[in-house]
């Protein structure tokens, strides 16, 4: 019986101590793996617990970027859970980039929550930009160079062209930063309202002299409504001459009046020429009928004979008239041959 007790005393010895040595080498690992990142919160301040790190690790998130920071925002006064960062985090938020703007728009009197941060971050904005253009402003040029296009061209009513550049000076506004407009946007309602100040202009001269009235008509249409960003100032960098394109809709429109006018009489010669060569067709007509007339003359004549009605001295003297009225046509036009020689 004693022996028994001791065999089975023995047997629970050995399991607790494969127990512990189990449970000791799990702490082990755990220590070797989340050791550092506890002591560090816990040593910052920000203390995360263990059981968190191994579920983040087991949910596939970055248990250092979280516990990094967790501890910036607790060092700068702001009380964020680690439940709310690893939210984040799983949603595809960049939460780093999160907690920076936090910590930025908190030095600088911005209102700025966590919600409306992870918000913008992931309508696919960079908050930390936005805060940080909110703070310092950022100059846009316009037109945007990189689009290829340098200057701005418009034309004054006296039709000379002008060609400018502005720098439009940004704030970013963070309660219009979702769901407001980007920078093309600015980009383009500038570019539209310097070409309508410059086409409102009754001649250049004008414009050149006073470069600032095309920023301060563009600065009062209020161009940012909309925009995630809000327009401190338009300022015209440079006003160029281009062309004189009036002149050059004037040339082409004398050209397309003259091709025109061509057309015209091109379409008048052609009628005319058509209409000669009917009265030519009508003459040779009427020649042919002419023929077929003469034709029935010696039927008549044969016919008259025949009846008595026409004697044999009656068709020579119509021959002779007929004779002399040969000469005198043959007289009449050596006549005025003559004339033709003496005027050349």
């Amino acid at each position: 019986m004693v022996y028994l007790v001791a065999v089975n005393w023995t047997i629970w010895k050995l399991a607790g101590a494969i127990i512990g040595g189990f449970i000791g080498l799990l702490i082990l690992l755990l220590a070797i793996s989340y050791g550092s990142l506890w002591f560090q919160a816990f040593f910052s301040g920000a203390p995360v617990s263990i059981l968190s790190l191994v579920g983040m690790s087991l949910r596939k998130v970055n248990a250092r970027t979280i516990v990094v920071s967790r501890i910036m925002a607790i060092r700068a006064g702001l009380d964020l859970t680690a439940e709310e960062l690893e939210s984040h985090y799983l949603a595809g938020g960049r939460v780093m980039n999160v907690v920076r703007a936090l910590i930025a728009a908190d030095r600088a009197n911005i209102k700025l929550t966590f919600k409306v941060a992870t918000a913008i971050d992931l309508a696919g904005r960079d908050i930390l930009d936005a805060v940080q253009t909110s703070v310092n402003p950022k100059v846009i040029d316009c037109p945007d160079p990189t689009k290829g296009k340098e200057t701005i061209d418009a034309v004054a009513q006296d039709g000379i062209q002008l060609r400018a550049k502005a720098r439009v000076t940004v704030r970013a506004n963070i309660d219009r930063l979702i769901g407001g407009a980007t920078e093309e946007t600015i980009i383009a309602r500038v570019g539209e309202g310097i070409v309508t100040t410059i086409g409102s202009s009754l001649n250049h001269k004008s414009v050149l002299e006073n470069p600032d009235r095309i920023s301060k008509a563009v600065l009062e249409k209020g161009l940012d409504a909309g925009t995630a960003f809000e327009i401190l100032s338009i300022d015209i960098a440079d006003v160029d001459v281009g062309d004189n394109i009036g002149a050059q809709l004037q040339k082409a429109q004398a050209m397309a009046d003259q091709a025109r006018a061509v057309a015209e009489a091109e379409k008048r010669r052609a009628m005319a020429i058509a209409r000669q060569e009917e009265m030519r067709a009508l003459v040779h007509e009427n020649r042919a009928k002419v023929v077929l007339a003469e034709a029935e003359i010696p039927k008549a004549m044969a016919e008259a004979f025949r009846a008595g009605n026409f004697g044999i001295m009656d068709y020579y003297r119509m021959k002779n008239v007929m004779a002399d009225t040969s000469m005198r046509d043959s007289i009449a036009g050596m006549g005025k041959d003559k004339d033709k020689e003496k005027g050349s």
